[in-house]
């Protein structure tokens, strides 16, 4: 019986861990969407601020410095999205720069989490067909192994004092 249980806790977390490349991949492709909006929308500003002789940074520091409440706050959020543009641009480069096992290791040490709670939101499970997924599969399939055997490792001491009050009533 354990070793069905153990069977399928390998199974369950083969199958889950062998989806992190393809939600990696979903979010690669969300990545470049948002990237394209967020550019967009500097694109504006910047053109709005040369309009009046300013450069963004120029515009950005006018509105943070306003008396307007508004403005202010507006200023604040327009740095933050040239920032967070910043930085998903090069999480984007980092990810083209690298193999299809590293992209997985940059999405996880870069996750940004609006994007990701929106790829979750949207997520369709795919069969693992590439190099990572089978490998991630793998992977997770051994660590549900390793799961396993911790669990009954560490029940054993439980199992010899179980055993030892049944032969003592007998």
């Amino acid at each position: 019986m354990l070793r069905i249980i153990m069977l399928a806790v390998m199974l369950v977390t083969g199958g889950a861990a062998s989806q992190l490349p393809e939600f990696a991949q979903q979010y690669r492709q969300r990545l470049g969407g948002t990237i394209d909006a967020l550019a967009e929308v500097m694109s504006d500003f910047r053109t709005d601020a040369e309009r009046f002789g300013l450069s963004a940074d120029e515009a950005l520091q006018r509105m943070r410095g306003g008396e307007d409440l508004f403005i202010r706050q507006r200023g604040e959020t327009l740095s933050k999205t040239q920032e967070r543009l910043e930085r998903l641009r090069r999480q984007q480069l980092a990810m083209a720069a690298a193999g299809p096992f590293a992209r997985v290791v940059i999405f996880a040490e870069n996750v940004d989490p609006t994007l990701a709670e929106a790829t979750a939101a949207d997520f369709e499970p795919a069969v693992p067909v590439t190099t990572e997924g089978l490998a991630s599969a793998g992977f997770g399939a051994l660590a549900g192994l390793g799961l396993m055997r911790l669990l009954k490792a560490a029940s054993r001491p439980f199992r010899r004092i179980r055993l030892r009050r049944s032969q003592t009533r007998s």
